[in-house]
């Protein structure tokens, strides 16, 4: 198991659950270049798993992730511009690496989340979020742009609220959050793991390959022209009827039975 400094993973649900924190509550889970290879590295490691069903990204303390390190944004101030293009396409790199975790990713956003950290809520497939928590795209204070998120961001509020968000770089709660699509779910915070344990139950309940092929199905669908989503769709599901996995549940349902993925043992 890697060492890391800024971050931990802890396993939970039989190891089918992996937990990542961000871990520098001092600095409010702001992140510099070491949070940013660490969380690379984790998700590489984790995206190779193929036991796990789903993965929480959380941190640690009453905020969830305040973007850049002040020290990190010091440093940029007398980097040159390909130091600045060098570090820039590596927090893309970390984006994309999330994104494309192939299982479940679940966000606990257990308090704040600007700049940076909203790009990690935005690649997360399901985001639950305390009713506290306060949110801001504010790049555009320091002059710069939320640029490296942007794509993920856009593709989660949409080019509409992108556009105002990105400009005013104001701060938004979580009920506006919940009404852009940023968040899916907003919970006192004494009910956030309560609320937490809920989904991974309803994630453990689904069958751990089909729900990696919706997963992947939810993220392409919508660029594929007819004649690719046709024959795309018709393959998926033809290759998840004839699969083992799709077998097996089908066979449990005309049995009246559960499936053999769904345990019946302790969480923890």
């Amino acid at each position: 198991m890697t060492d890391y400094q800024h971050l931990t993973i802890t396993y939970t649900h039989q190891e089918r659950v992996a937990v990542v924190t961000l871990r520098r509550p001092e600095v409010r889970n702001a992140f510099n270049t070491q949070t940013m290879q660490e969380l690379v590295n984790a998700f590489q490691v984790l995206g190779a798993n193929m036991h796990l069903h789903a993965v929480v990204l959380t941190g640690e303390g009453t905020v969830f992730c305040a973007g850049a390190d002040v020290n990190m944004m010091q440093q940029s101030v007398s980097y040159t511009k390909e130091q600045n293009l060098e570090e820039a396409l590596y927090l893309s790199d970390l984006m994309h690496t999330i994104n494309t975790l192939p299982c479940p990713l679940i966000g606990r956003v257990n308090g704040a989340a600007l700049g940076g950290g909203v790009g990690l809520i935005a690649v997360c497939d399901i985001v639950i979020a305390v009713e506290s928590a306060r949110f801001a795209l504010s790049e555009v204070k320091l002059g710069i742009a939320p640029a490296a998120i942007s794509p993920y961001v856009i593709r989660k509020i949409g080019e509409t609220h992108a556009r105002a968000l990105f400009m005013t770089g104001e701060r938004f709660g979580a009920e506006r959050a919940r009404q852009i699509g940023l968040v899916h779910t907003i919970v006192p915070v004494d009910e956030l793991d309560e609320m937490l344990e809920k989904t991974i139950q309803e994630l453990l309940t689904s069958a751990p390959e089909a729900a990696r092929v919706c997963k992947a199905l939810a993220m392409s669908i919508g660029t594929m022209s007819h004649e690719e989503a046709r024959s795309f769709t018709a393959t998926t599901i033809a290759t998840l009827r004839t699969s083992a996995e799709g077998q097996e549940g089908l066979r449990a349902f005309l049995e009246k039975r559960k499936p053999n993925w769904v345990k019946t043992s302790p969480n923890t």
